[in-house]
């Protein structure tokens, strides 16, 4: 099973009625263009002669731009530090969603993320970043941010990069506040922190963070119906979605069958970002009305238009229909 088209149609005409809050680590993604024809006399390695640079949201502020692309509204939550890496991000964040929750540490700095990438090919990545829980100040701000907003939303995600940003203290009173306003929450954590996310919606890690999490080597598809069913059981969340690369996605619903969904990326080029379109489409789908099942075909079908991209990129409604007419020519539907 997939999804029909006119259901899809149906569900996104309501995406721009949706506010998601996204909170977690914002990151700047920096690109460095150019070519290679040499390689270095000095060590073994290719001279790439730079011919542009661009910046892009990544991160929660990837997820919050893959939310507009697909015409719902993002309020992000997080931490930049007053810094060129932080102004460059929060000027790009205003292009996609509400910043207001978005607060400047003068003690920490922006992570950054430096990608060369020379004739489509990643050639090596520099990570600029601090990895520490920030401070409480910050937490208490975020919080209260977030309970101004509680009342007009449909959704929270938390977007968990491990930086710091994500913690205990911050993710309690969140999952909190949203089970008083019956707002859903979902997460695509961190394989370290599991134990902060009992109670939330549904999670979405990848294959590796879900082995972690379970204690189980995923080999086959008994093993992965063990490991999904031991954290479902574990975290107390009503449905699990494990992206399995190229082996797409198998979704675990409290009292029901797991269900694999087979990848619809036809090309691979970059699979940066991937997990962020992932977790801000099927939110989105879920805010809107689709069955955990719907939201999970068309998280996957989002994830396969990405990652035929190169860079960190999104989705637009527009390619999502095109990638579903293009199975229906096909029968793949």
């Amino acid at each position: 099973m997939s999804i029909a088209r006119d259901r899809l149609t149906q569900l996104l005409q309501k995406f721009e009625q949706k506010k998601i809050v996204v909170i977690g680590d914002l990151i700047l993604d920096q690109y460095i263009w150019g070519d290679v024809s040499r390689i270095s006399p000095e060590a073994p390695v290719p001279v790439v002669l730079v011919e542009k640079e661009s910046f892009m949201p990544g991160g929660a502020a990837n997820v919050a731009a893959s939310i507009s692309a697909l015409e719902g509204n993002a309020v992000l939550a997080g931490v930049i530090g007053n810094d060129s890496g932080g102004k460059i991000l929060k000027s790009y964040l205003r292009k996609n969603a509400d910043v207001g929750g978005v607060f400047v540490d003068a003690k920490r700095k922006t992570s950054i993320k430096i990608r060369i990438v020379a004739r489509r090919q990643q050639v090596v990545r520099v990570d600029k970043e601090v990895i520490a829980e920030i401070r409480k100040e910050m937490s208490e701000k975020i919080l209260a941010f977030i309970e101004r907003k509680i009342s007009s939303i449909d959704a929270i995600i938390i977007e968990d990069y491990g930086k710091g940003v994500i913690n205990p203290f911050l993710i309690k009173a969140v999952v909190a506040m949203a089970r008083k306003h019956k707002v859903l929450v979902t997460v695509d954590p961190k394989e370290d922190h599991f134990s902060y996310y009992s109670g939330v919606t549904c999670l979405t890690p990848n294959q590796h963070e879900a082995e972690k999490a379970a204690g189980i080597v995923i080999v086959d598809i008994p093993s992965l119906l063990t490991a999904g069913k031991k954290l479902l059981k574990k975290l107390r969340s009503d449905a699990l979605l494990i992206t399995r690369g190229e082996h797409g996605m198998c979704l675990f619903e409290r009292g029901k069958k797991a269900i694999h969904i087979p990848t619809r990326a036809q090309e691979v080029f970059d699979v940066s970002g991937a997990g962020d379109t992932v977790i801000g489409a099927f939110t989105l789908a879920l805010a809107g009305g689709a069955s955990l099942e719907e939201a999970a075909h068309i998280s996957n079908y989002a994830a396969g238009v990405v990652v035929g991209k190169v860079g960190v990129s999104t989705c637009s409604q527009r390619e999502l229909l095109q990638r579903v007419d293009q199975d229906l020519r096909l029968g793949a539907v």
